[in-house]
């Protein structure tokens, strides 16, 4: 099965009159344990399209697949707990609760979730391990770098194991040297982990830590092609 399934995909904006149609005619599949990057210039839907897939917005027509289910056939709840549950979003400004501990910031998921914190202590335990952020558990955001942020926020959208990670330019905001150990860590998530990663970028190098590649031009893809290995 694939994680995500993409039929007849279309999605228009009114600018005062006038109806924009910013995605057009989309068909694709990434399938489970995939790396995609979707590539594009600015303006081309990269960004809509990835909160179309992760049920943050809806299309003007067409179908959207994750896991299998209808993003249209759920209910706002259903879909609330989806998003919660079996997705996880990473976005370029981090997106922290600046008076939250690192530990807490990722805990957040459970706590919105209702779940009960001390069952996820070795979990956080695991991640804090993985993002190299164990001796950071305890401090604020504004104590961190910008690096250090993004990997509490990729740790925030692991802790409830999700099938899917979706990232919106997740190294946009960071120098080089920070954005390729962010890229790797990504990478060591979709090869150790398993999971499904889809990620906008603008950055070609970016992209080559991914399997896949998916173009976009005026709203239309051009190619999707598999990165060489």
């Amino acid at each position: 099965m694939n994680a995500i399934e993409v039929i007849n995909l279309n999605k228009n904006f009114k600018v005062g009159k006038e109806e924009i149609s910013v995605l057009k005619k989309l068909d694709f599949s990434v399938s489970k344990g995939e790396f995609l990057s979707i590539m594009g210039p600015s303006g081309c839907g990269k960004s809509t399209l990835l909160y179309l897939l992760g049920g943050l917005d809806k299309p003007t027509s067409g179908i959207v697949n994750v896991n299998g289910k209808d993003l249209s056939k759920l209910s706002e709840k259903q879909k609330s707990i989806m998003k919660r549950r079996e997705l996880g979003f990473v976005f370029q400004f981090y997106n922290l609760v600046p008076n939250l501990s690192v530990e807490d910031n990722i805990l957040l998921p459970i706590i919105l979730d209702g779940g009960k914190i001390k069952d996820y202590e070795k979990k956080l335990k695991d991640i804090l391990d993985r993002i190299e952020m164990t001796h950071k558990r305890k401090v604020t955001p504004r104590e961190l770098s910008g690096g250090q942020q993004q990997r509490v926020a990729i740790a925030r959208a692991l802790v409830f194991e999700p099938d899917i990670i979706l990232a919106d330019e997740p190294i946009g905001n960071l120098d080089s040297k920070t954005g390729t150990e962010i890229m790797k860590l990504f990478q060591n998530i979709n090869q150790d982990l398993g999971k499904t990663i889809i990620q906008v970028t603008h950055s070609e190098e970016a992209a080559l830590y991914g399997t896949s590649i998916l173009k976009l031009k005026d709203g239309e893809i051009q190619i999707k092609e598999e990165v060489a290995s």
